[in-house]
């Protein structure tokens, strides 16, 4: 895969993985971010990855454009010739409760695919869903990978707000909602745990690389884990995933 750069004002630059949006193409993007973490280039301020770009800021007092593309291009064919692999992530379990009034649109994502409630649950909940970026508002998680089978276009009439934690979907992302906003998603369920939590050191939970895996919970669990989540007693589980060679 070759690299483009773009000059973006004066202290940023993207760069272009391609056009493919896939977990290769992800990979690749992680393997520099994460070169550039373990060993940082002088200048070079912060770096934000996306579905297929990395985009750089930097102080052109330190490193001018010039010099920041030569040593990226540097990197990644040294980095394509050792084929090595990305870091180890972490897949969040985020415990869910599918319908009620939070998921109410759970009916029309089933009745437009042709399905039963219980098999969007299934199918939602069956698999990881990788974070290819964050963005939109803090804590909001770009996952891909739904499957088709219960895609569904965004409401015709976004409501006004929506409650911290809905999970959505859209066309054929979904997503969950960290903070009330307005919104028009199809809403299938809730999660009790905070993605946003401006109290905490660390105030956003989840990171582009990670994974996020849907546990369907019953109201009860959800009205359990959320006063756990209130009293600060709560943890959210998580599993290991390896790196895998890119």
């Amino acid at each position: 895969m070759k690299l483009t750069y773009h000059a973006l004002g004066d202290t940023g630059m993207q760069i272009v993985f391609g056009s493919e949006i896939s977990e290769q193409t992800n990979q690749s993007i992680r393997m520099v971010a994460d070169e550039l973490k373990q060993h940082p280039i002088e200048g070079v301020v912060e770096w934000v990855p996306a579905y297929t770009t990395l985009t750089l800021y930097y102080q052109p007092s330190v490193v001018t454009y010039d010099e920041l593309q030569a040593k990226i291009t540097d990197l990644y064919e040294v980095l394509q010739e050792q084929k090595g692999s990305v870091s180890d992530s972490l897949a969040f379990l985020l415990p869910t409760y599918y319908g009620g009034e939070t998921g109410e649109d759970l009916s029309v994502v089933a009745e437009q695919n042709g399905l039963s409630e219980e098999d969007v649950v299934h199918i939602h909940s069956s698999q990881d869903y990788l974070i290819y970026m964050m963005g939109f508002v803090p804590g909001f998680p770009y996952l891909g990978g739904m499957s088709e089978k219960i895609a569904t276009p965004r409401r015709g009439d976004p409501r006004p707000e929506i409650a911290p934690g809905s999970v959505g979907i859209a066309g054929s992302q979904t997503g969950v909602y960290p903070l009330k906003s307005p919104g028009g998603w199809q809403l299938i369920g809730q999660t009790p745990v905070k993605l946003y939590d401006p109290d905490k050191e660390q105030p956003i939970l989840l990171e582009s690389g990670s994974y996020i895996r849907f546990v369907p919970i019953s109201k009860q669990e959800f009205d359990e884990i959320e006063s756990a989540v209130e009293r600060g007693e709560y943890t959210v589980q998580t599993e290991e995933k390896k790196g895998v060679p890119s």
